[in-house]
Formats: structure tokens, sequence, C-alpha cells
């Protein structure tokens, strides 16, 4: 069972550090990856303030499909190069855009949206896909988020076989 009662008086760092801590137990206490993926976008909605859309895209025949995530219903598929997910793929590097109406090609799945994090998938030189974070908030990512959401990949490339989802 998860205690979330005292996160509203941690700081943001705090928060993210009890992210990290939840999925681990998430993912030593459960084998499925499915059910694994799926609980971990649940953490991240519990823990990180002023998100709209928290999920996972996955590579599927050159292209990106969606995933277990929480928010509104999202696109299904994104080709490679496309938005920002799509770029993060194509560029295998992380995209923290603070304004996506000011991202050339983005794509809006929630009209709600309006700053994105996405960090691609890589394990063992693979892309697998994409970690997508949306905001309603403009501005809403920082580094220190950037840096603990790519922790958060880490820890999962370490547990998860993606080609199992």
């Amino acid at each position: 069972m998860f205690k979330l009662d005292k996160i509203k008086d941690m700081t943001d760092e705090e928060r993210l550090k009890y992210m990290l801590i939840l999925v681990k137990g998430q993912l030593s206490s459960e084998k499925d990856e499915l059910a694994n993926i799926s609980n971990v976008t649940g953490i991240i909605m519990a823990c990180v303030e002023n998100l709209n859309w928290a999920g996972f895209y996955f590579l599927r025949d050159n292209e990106l499909v969606l995933g277990p995530f929480q928010g509104l219903p999202a696109c299904n598929r994104i080709a490679i190069g496309k938005g920002v997910c799509g770029t993060a793929v194509k560029t295998r590097e992380v995209q923290l855009v603070p304004d996506v109406h000011q991202f050339p090609g983005h794509i809006a799945c929630d009209e709600a949206s309006n700053s994105e994090l996405v960090i691609p998938i890589i394990k063992d030189g693979r892309v697998h896909g994409v970690l997508d974070l949306d905001s309603p908030i403009k501005n809403r990512f920082t580094d220190l988020e950037k840096d603990y959401f790519v922790q958060l990949v880490d820890i999962l490339n370490n547990h998860i076989n993606w080609d199992n989802i």
C-alpha cells in the first residue's frame, strides 16, 4: 500500500526522491512488466504536481504506439520525428519543452497541455520508446525533474525487459 499523506509537506526534490523509492518498491515486489509500467504512471501522477498526463509510448514497427498512461485519452500512434515524443526518439535526447505551442510540429493530443518533458527509453543502444509527461502550465518542467526522470528510466531499464511489453 502506498502512503502519500506525508507528500504534501515535501519539497519538489523530496517528492522526486520519494517517487524513485516508490518505483523501486513497485519493481521489487512485482515481476509483471505491464503491471509495473502501469503503476509507475500512477506513482508519477501521485508524486508530481501539475501534470495532466503521464505515460509511455513504445516503439513498434518504426512508430510509437500508446502504452500505459494516466490522463485523458491520447494519440494512439506517433511517427518517428513527429511531435515532441517522435523527436525524442529520432534524436535519442531528452526533450524539455517549456511551451509546446512553440515546438515545430507539436501534436496536441490534449489541448490543455502547455509544456512537456519526454525521456527516451534507450537500453543496450536500442530505443524502446519514451516516457512522456505533460502539464497545463507553461515552463512547468525543470532540469531537476529532467534529471530525476532520467534516473527513473534508468531504474526501469534495470528491471524491465522492454521486448516483453
